[in-house]
């Protein structure tokens, strides 16, 4: 049976002490109980990690928000795959869709970043989704497939057991057009559907893919609902450490 997860993608917020103040109220708030099988990951700025990991507990993780395409060397202001490991995280999110179009990051530089961070024992969520003009123009597939495959391009079945998948469709994300259901079901679908091509049927059922999209307390159960769907990489919502629980309660 598949793992459920939801993760709290904090983005560039919260200073120091509202981030630990922010951490203090969903440790507490989790110890109240969360539906069987269901897991926590809190991904703060990095700025935050090793004191946001003295305040977790074991059963939820931590991860980065980004990771750098280089090991090390003259990047200034980078910071490594293996500079976020030793500050405690567990997982780091790579792809997502604010470090593509902002950031401009290619599908070369986040296969890259995929390995650093397999290679220093970190679980990338790699984050992958359309925006609305590839919708709109129906490829949506299309693009989608060939993020993956260049991705995820030389990772071996037993590395990709480490990964999870978080779809992301950008068109629905602040610009008050809302994915439905069934269309989160039938992206989540096609995702699973390709991992069989990409590496097996047993490794496409047993992978973790998350909704990315514009998920909160009003419309969690529904999204979490379809058959596809194990859960949600959550972005506003996860400010707020009610809500986040409320969407982790809502399997």
């Amino acid at each position: 049976m598949r793992k459920k997860i939801v993760a709290g993608n904090w983005k560039m917020n919260t200073t120091l002490n509202e981030g630990a103040d922010l951490a203090k109220s969903l440790v507490n708030d989790a110890e109240k109980g969360l539906p069987e099988g269901v897991s926590l990951i809190v991904a703060p700025p990095l700025t935050h990690l090793m004191s946001v990991r003295e305040l977790l507990p074991p059963g939820i993780g931590l991860a980065a928000q980004n990771c750098a395409s280089e090991a090390s060397g003259a990047f200034t202001g980078e910071v490594s795959a293996a500079m976020i490991a030793t500050a405690g995280a567990e997982y780091v999110i790579i792809g997502h869709s604010e470090r593509r179009s902002v950031f401009k990051e290619t599908d070369a530089e986040l296969n890259r970043k995929v390995k650093l961070a397999l290679d220093n024992k970190l679980s990338p969520i790699f984050c992958c989704g359309e925006n609305l003009e590839e919708r709109e123009k129906n490829i949506h597939t299309e693009v989608v497939k060939n993020q993956l495959e260049k991705g995820l391009q030389g990772v071996s079945k037993e590395d990709f057991r480490n990964i999870i998948i978080a779809y992301e469709p950008v068109w629905a994300i602040g610009t008050g057009k809302t994915a439905s259901p069934g269309q989160a079901q039938e992206m989540h679908s096609f995702i699973r559907d390709l991992l069989v091509e990409l590496y097996d049927a047993e490794i496409a059922m047993e992978t973790v893919i998350l909704y990315g999209g514009s998920c909160k307390p009003s419309n969690a159960s529904e999204i979490f609902s379809m058959k596809d769907v194990d859960g949600g990489l959550i972005g506003g919502a996860s400010l707020n450490a009610s809500d986040f629980l409320a969407i982790a309660r809502s399997f």
